[in-house]
């Protein structure tokens, strides 16, 4: 233990004989940490809001089933495809005695022309069980709020519209309005709707089309007692994999054939968003891998050509080569552990400057602006610590053979 405490004040007394130099290396490892650091916690703060926006805040749920055919047939022939009103019962017992399972909740999507009597446009609605939607929601039930009443299953004819659609039709809470379009038998269907409040989808592609409407209006719009779909929500999103097996396995038992498909299947725009926020990561990650090798590999070279004669002093005293490589080595891992220090003082600075100030963007594609949010992630910066040490040792490796092969004659004469 004394010898490794030697070892470490050696190191540490080398890489200050130069100052200048080391100072641009420990910047160089310390601003590549702290930008590494800073950008995985906003990416997993990112990932942990898409996840939540998919689950909750589009309320598709954990999982979500379908009948048997749905996705190959259920877009050109919707009515053979759909889940009959009997199983829909049946699912739903079966999907609460499952383990982890908190609601399973039928719906309906419809669409076809919204009217105010003089003009009308394209409208998407998804009829839902209004008690069921509060729970999915979450905190994002708050997120979203309601110019107006909520929907209620005592109002049938109540719906929620989105501010877009409500603002190109000239509706507000309180306002009627006629729903048109063709059941699932090809008859054209018209009922009177009644705006019961307003809402902001939060996606401006979206907040022109969008209603919700209880799931018995979906029914009697398309005259049938059918689902297209039973949402499932669970107690942790890390349980998604396992009740969906348990879920096919006792469906299947009961003579049941569904579709199953996970939050994660059913969120495009979840994976087309990781997918590029991961390729980011990688470019920045490679790029401060470079630096950080650049960085300790220059710093230990033009320390073994400026203590030459050292080495050749040390070398005629008795230390073998195996020990100067061990003394650049140390160098090396000190200065990358130094620099890393530096950085997480950097990290800890910014990330309190943010936390502190409440800065806010508006997203591509976003109608309202999202708060900038950076998690501090003790695991993950004790995870790039570590590497980010290793690697300023391993770069000091090569220089430090280098320095350990020279001829101790040559070394000493050196000039």
């Amino acid at each position: 233990m004394n010898q490794l405490i030697q070892w470490v004040k050696l190191a540490f007394r080398n890489i200050l004989k130069s100052k200048r130099r080391t100072l641009v290396s420990l910047m160089a490892i310390g601003f590549g940490f702290a930008s590494i650091a800073l950008f995985q916690g906003y990416i997993h703060r990112i990932y942990e809001g898409l996840r939540a926006s998919a689950i909750h805040g589009s309320g598709i749920g954990h999982l979500t089933l379908y009948a048997k055919g749905w996705e190959a047939h259920g877009k050109s022939d919707p009515d053979d495809y759909m889940i009959p009103g009997h199983d829909i019962e049946k699912i739903t017992e079966i999907a609460l005695k499952t383990g982890h399972v908190i609601l399973a909740s039928p719906r309906l999507s419809i669409s076809g022309l919204v009217s105010n009597g003089k003009n009308s446009t394209i409208f998407i609605a998804t009829g839902v069980i209004p008690e069921h939607e509060r729970t999915i929601k979450g905190e994002f039930y708050e997120f979203q709020p309601i110019k107006g009443n909520a929907l209620n299953s005592k109002n049938e004819f109540g719906v929620e519209m989105a501010e877009g659609l409500a603002r190109q039709l000239g509706l507000s809470s309180g306002s009627d309005a006629v729903v048109m379009g063709a059941t699932l038998e090809g008859q054209m269907n018209a009922l009177d709707i009644h705006i019961s409040g307003t809402y902001n989808t939060g996606v401006a592609d979206t907040n022109d089309k969008f209603i919700k409407l209880p799931f018995a209006f979906a029914q009697s719009f398309y005259d049938t007692q059918k689902a297209d779909s039973i949402v499932i929500l669970l107690d942790r999103w890390q349980n998604t994999d396992l009740v969906r097996q348990k879920l096919v396995d006792a469906l299947g038992s009961a003579g049941i054939e569904v579709e199953v498909k996970t939050w994660q299947e059913l969120s495009v725009f979840y994976k087309s968003v990781r997918n590029m926020f991961d390729m980011i990561f990688l470019f920045i990650f490679i790029i401060v891998f470079i630096i950080v090798i650049m960085s300790t590999t220059n710093t230990m070279g033009m320390a073994v050509i400026e203590r030459t004669r050292e080495i050749g002093t040390l070398r005629a005293l008795g230390l073998k080569r195996r020990g100067v490589t061990l003394l650049f080595a140390a160098e090396g891992w000190l200065l990358g552990l130094s620099g890393c220090l530096f950085g997480l003082g950097i990290h800890t600075l910014v990330w309190a400057v943010i936390r502190y100030a409440h800065p806010s963007y508006t997203p591509p594609g976003n109608s309202s602006p999202v708060p900038l949010i950076v998690d501090f992630l003790p695991g993950s910066i004790a995870s790039l610590v570590i590497f980010m040490t290793l690697l300023s040792l391993v770069s000091a490796i090569v220089p430090a053979r280098r320095a350990a092969k020279q001829n101790v004659v040559e070394s000493l004469t050196h000039v």
